[in-house]
């Protein structure tokens, strides 16, 4: 009988809907300039996370095995240590990682995927894609803000793309 970490390997490796959550998001600028947004060290940093949350890195190489560690704070000074591990980084167009919190072994740790399709008006379809280990995971996530959260990080993601032309 499998471990409950191997159960929890197997539910991010095979993909449910009931265990999914999806935010898209058309952003004005080219793919090659959101990708970039997303993993040069000097960028993600300044616009992840909600609005008037604060990055504090740790640690953060963005790279095939490389992870990102990091502190989110609230703008209340709650702190969540976080990290994510890359499992693939395809330039220009696709990025899965894991992300959870800053310990080995994290149960509540999800699988995203972010897909970055280039429209021919110069502007990107930005798709993050997160598969949860429980349904009841996910709608926790969902009941906690994981939705209104996600989308505020895609409006300071546009954002900052205005600063970096």
């Amino acid at each position: 009988m499998p471990s409950a970490n191997e159960k929890g390997s197997d539910a991010r490796s095979t993909w449910a809907l009931d265990r999914e959550i999806v935010l898209s998001r058309v952003i004005a600028a080219p793919r090659s300039l959101v990708f970039k947004a997303w993993t040069d060290p000097r960028h993600l940093p300044r616009w992840f996370g909600p609005a008037g949350f604060k990055i504090e890195t740790q640690e953060i190489d963005i790279r095939v095995g490389g992870r990102w560690r990091f502190v989110m704070v609230a703008p209340d000074g709650t702190r969540w240590d976080s990290r994510m591990v890359f499992l693939k980084v395809e330039a220009p167009h696709l990025l899965e990682l894991d992300h959870g919190a800053d310990k080995d072994d994290d149960p509540g740790r999800f699988r995203m995927i972010v897909t970055f399709e280039e429209q021919s008006d110069g502007k990107t379809v930005l798709t993050m894609r997160q598969l949860h280990p429980t349904v009841e995971q996910r709608n926790a996530g969902i009941g906690f803000g994981a939705v209104e959260f996600g989308y505020q990080t895609l409006d300071k993601l546009a954002n900052h793309l205005t600063t970096m032309r």
